[in-house]
């Protein structure tokens, strides 16, 4: 039903938006890129915590496998 613009809309809505912002354009391209990064630096942090306690878990258990293991003995 819906598709993504061509070349015609996104050149009306590039007029659209100088009018809009006009000079504070280059101020709110500015602002949107450092609000990416910083969604990108928080996303990869949560993936850090989660490989890392995942890493923790695994070594959690190989542990505890070990210390069966001798009690068995």
């Amino acid at each position: 039903m819906f598709s993504m613009p061509g070349g015609w809309e996104w050149l009306i809505i590039l007029i659209v938006a100088l009018l809009i912002f006009g000079k504070r354009l280059p101020e709110v391209m500015k602002s949107l890129g450092r609000g990416i990064v910083e969604f990108k630096k928080g996303v990869k942090g949560v993936d850090d915590e989660v490989e890392e306690s995942s890493s923790k878990s695994t070594k959690k258990i190989e542990t505890e496998k070990d210390i069966t293991k001798q009690e068995n003995k």
